[in-house]
């Protein structure tokens, strides 16, 4: 039998991890910081003009 209330609790809680996340995100490339993603063990990294690549930013050598 589900829970209902747990199911509405970890729904809420991811939201709110989602929502803080997002706004980490924007909040670095506000500071100049780029974003670094992983995807099958390669790094990518979301420049503050919105473009990703592949090469490390001079803000992380």
């Amino acid at each position: 039998m589900r829970d209902i209330p747990f199911y509405q609790m970890r729904d809420k809680i991811l939201k709110i991890g989602k929502e803080a996340v997002k706004k980490a995100q924007r909040d670095s490339l506000e500071r100049g910081i780029p974003n670094v993603y992983s995807r099958n063990g390669k790094l990518y990294y979301e420049l503050t003009n919105h473009n990703i690549t592949t090469e490390t930013p001079k803000e992380y050598r």
